[in-house]
């Protein structure tokens, strides 16, 4: 989402960068990324078109008001972040570490929110290999078991930009990220950007499933 000024290939203090290197390898990982996801969402939708009904009933019990909630958490923490990489680009060294970090705080409510959400379906059992879910049509068992997959896989990636932006907030403030040198802010964007996609895609189908 947003678009680096600075050039390919760079002189800083007498170490050599390759800027376009270091993008071209973000993109591969991201590339890798949407295979992983992409695979689980054809798992998906197979086994949705064999039990559409079962599917449609256990959706039903997920809570699309946190759902919804959730999303906008994460596409308001991607206006940070894209603020923030803005913000470094203009010289403006502390507006871009208080947006960095309300994209950090913002992450950690997407996190807190979904650990309340999984409590929930424990407290209720239903959750893979719990008595109460085996004694399930096998359809709901499998919406179930994709669900904890998929959406635990995600909160992973979601804890992992957490702490890679942490690291960037450090390098913020010792000037290893500058208004010359911001790649390594802009990959964590690009991260980021990459999950709240993701998300994008998860909401329709657990919690609008039909």
């Amino acid at each position: 989402m947003s678009v680096s000024a600075q050039p390919l290939v760079a002189e800083h203090g007498g170490e050599h960068r390759d800027y376009g290197g270091a993008k071209l390898g973000m993109w591969i990982f991201v590339f890798t990324e949407l295979i992983l996801f992409g695979g689980l969402f054809v798992a998906y939708g197979m086994y949705r078109s064999m039990h559409p009904h079962e599917f449609h009933k256990a959706s039903g019990e997920l809570n699309l008001a946190l759902g919804v909630i959730n999303t906008i958490v994460l596409l308001t923490s991607s206006l940070s972040m894209v603020l923030s990489i803005v913000a470094i680009r203009l010289q403006r060294k502390r507006q871009s570490m208080i947006f960095l970090g309300c994209t950090m705080l913002l992450g950690a409510v997407f996190l807190v929110n979904k650990f309340f959400e999984w409590k929930a379906k424990f407290h209720h059992g239903l959750y893979p290999g719990s008595e109460h879910l085996m004694a399930r049509p096998p359809g709901e068992r499998l919406f179930f078991g994709l669900y904890f997959g998929m959406t635990g896989l995600h909160g992973l990636h979601v804890t992992i930009g957490v702490v890679v932006m942490s690291v960037m907030m450090v390098f913020l403030a010792r000037d290893r990220i500058r208004h010359d040198d911001f790649i390594k802010l802009e990959n964590t964007g690009l991260y980021w950007h990459l999950v709240d996609v993701i998300w994008i895609f998860l909401l329709p189908l657990f919690y609008l499933a039909a």
